[in-house]
């Protein structure tokens, strides 16, 4: 299977799970202050939503590398 094959099938899985799930969230650590052995640290969620239109597009750009025959 050639890299151009899998690099396809890698856009048509990550466009439906975009189109699955519709976000994806992470959580973020900062280190606000240090004094002597106290460490203050905050731990931030954050939310990043994937527009429909991108998890479609990866599809069919996945789909159109699939069908079409490369020139070698």
């Amino acid at each position: 299977m050639s890299t151009y094959r899998i690099a396809a099938i890698v856009l048509i899985v990550a466009g439906a799970l975009g189109l699955l799930y519709g976000a994806f969230s992470y959580t973020r650590e900062t280190h606000k202050a240090q004094l002597g052995a106290l460490e203050l640290t905050v731990r931030d969620r954050e939310t990043v939503n994937i527009p429909v239109w991108v998890g479609v597009g990866a599809v069919l750009a996945g789909g159109v590398m699939l069908v079409a025959k490369r020139k070698t």
